[in-house]
C-alpha cells in the first residue's frame, strides 16, 4: 500500500501538533512546579477579585507603608487557592502578613494575572501563617 504525500504530509503534521502540545504542557508544568523566588510581604490587603473570563484566579492588591503618611507601595498578587482566598477575604482591610512563591515565564494568565502567588496568609501581629 503506498501512502500518498498529502497522507505523509498530514501525518507530519500531526505529530508535529502532538510533540508541540507536549513541549507546551511540560514547559507549563515546569513553571508553575518550580518557583523563582518565594518570600514574605507585611501591608494592608486592600483589594481581593475573582477574574478571569475562563480560568478564574483570585487577584489581590497589598499596600506596604513603611511609615504612616508616607505613599504606599502596592505589591499585586494572585492565588489559585479558594482557601486562601476565603483566609484573605476575612483580612480585607487589615495588616497582613503573606507568603508567596514567585513563578516566572508562566505562558497564560490562565493560572493568574501575575507572577507572584500567595500560598498563606496571617494576621500581621503572627506573621503568615506556619
Amino acid at each position: 500500500m503506498r501512502t500518498s504525500s498529502s497522507g505523509k504530509a498530514l501525518l507530519v503534521s500531526v505529530l508535529v501538533l502532538l510533540l508541540a502540545a507536549g513541549a507546551l504542557t511540560a514547559y507549563t508544568w515546569a513553571a508553575l512546579t518550580w518557583n523563582y523566588a518565594e518570600g514574605e510581604r507585611v501591608g494592608y490587603l486592600q483589594k481581593l477579585s475573582r477574574k478571569g473570563w475562563i480560568c478564574k484566579t483570585w487577584e489581590g492588591e497589598l499596600a506596604m507603608v513603611t511609615m504612616p503618611g508616607a505613599i504606599p507601595e502596592k505589591f499585586y498578587f494572585s492565588t489559585r487557592s479558594d482557601a486562601v482566598a476565603a483566609q484573605l477575604n476575612k483580612t480585607l482591610g487589615k495588616r497582613v502578613g503573606i507568603k508567596y512563591k514567585q513563578h516566572l515565564g508562566v505562558p497564560t494568565s490562565c493560572f493568574g494575572e501575575t507572577e507572584y502567588f500567595v500560598s498563606e496568609v496571617g494576621l500581621s501581629e503572627d506573621g503568615p501563617a506556619r
